[in-house]
């Protein structure tokens, strides 16, 4: 049986981890959290006390964590490096969205050990992970991305391979900023129509069946009560935090720094998300930013 070492089983991760278990693989499991650690072993998960135990002869070891500095502590610098005692013909797939530098860094280490490293970032959102239909962007070389196609395709619809170590990160951030501005013109545009009388249903609607269709909108309507199943319905609970689409925005502002790329747009939507954050709301999903845009029509 291919054992899978998942090393963070967050909102995203524990589902894909019990995506793996179903489908028959040996998944060992491993989080700072007890109660992830519960849920995952309620899902079929083999309970992991460590990192290390969880990496030691995987034939994959999957990791999906906050940030580029937590991948190398995980990988390289910590001290319990997995580097140390995962297998040569295992595939580490980490599906983390962070910088570009330092999935290529850490790729770089691996590769001299004879450690196979592919970034593998995935857009979906918790329902994607949930319902095993998330979009992963791989960076990495051919041949380890049709190895990690293995796993993938059991925790995801879309399988794309962008390019070398680092690819899957950059298009990610293309990704992301354009979803969040996306989402702040969705906000804009629903805001002034229910301003000027109009039901944000029947607005959306026309909307979604015109040429102002996107998938903010089409999926993830961000004004109460419009869509059953979307955070904004739920209090804008659960989904997708406006503190990961800063994190992810300044990962963004990075890219077109160090490539001389104007984004002007994608720099208003940060200091949209910012100004939101800044108000209390950094845990909520990020279509709450409509939230800014209600408070501003009652303050006037």
């Amino acid at each position: 049986m291919t054992t899978v070492a998942f090393i963070g089983l967050g909102n995203m991760g524990g589902p894909m981890a019990a995506n793996l278990s179903k489908a028959g693989f040996d998944v060992r499991a491993f989080d700072l959290s007890e109660d992830a650690l519960e849920a995952a072993k309620s899902n079929g998960c083999e309970v992991a006390f460590s990192a290390l135990e969880a990496a030691t002869g995987a034939d994959f070891v999957i990791s999906m964590l906050p940030a580029g500095k937590h991948v190398r502590e995980l990988y390289v610098e910590g001290n319990a490096p997995l580097f140390e005692v995962i297998k040569q013909s295992a595939l580490v797939i980490d599906c983390s969205t962070i910088d570009a530098d330092t999935a290529r860094s850490v790729a770089a280490e691996g590769e001299a050990l004879g450690i196979g490293f592919v970034d593998a970032p995935v857009s979906g959102g918790v329902g994607g992970a949930q319902a095993g239909t998330l979009t992963f962007i791989v960076g990495g070389s051919e041949a380890h991305f049709e190895q990690a196609k293995l796993v993938l395709e059991v925790m995801g619809k879309n399988i794309f391979h962008a390019g070398d170590h680092g690819a899957g990160q950059v298009a990610k951030v293309c990704n992301n900023m354009l979803l969040s501005i996306l989402m702040a013109g969705t906000c804009e545009a629903i805001n002034m129509g229910v301003k000027n009388g109009l039901d944000p249903a029947v607005l959306s609607e026309i909307m979604k069946q015109s040429s102002g269709g996107n998938w903010a909108l089409n999926v993830y309507n961000p004004y109460p009560g419009v869509m059953e199943n979307a955070p904004a319905s739920k209090n804008y609970q659960g989904g997708f935090q406006v503190d990961l689409m800063i994190k992810d925005l300044g990962l963004a502002m990075d890219v077109s720094q160090q490539s001389a790329s104007a984004v002007p747009m994608g720099s208003a939507a940060r200091s949209l998300f910012t100004l939101h954050k800044a108000k209390g709301n950094g845990k909520l999903d990020f279509s709450s930013l409509m939230q800014l845009y209600r408070d501003k029509e009652g303050e006037s």
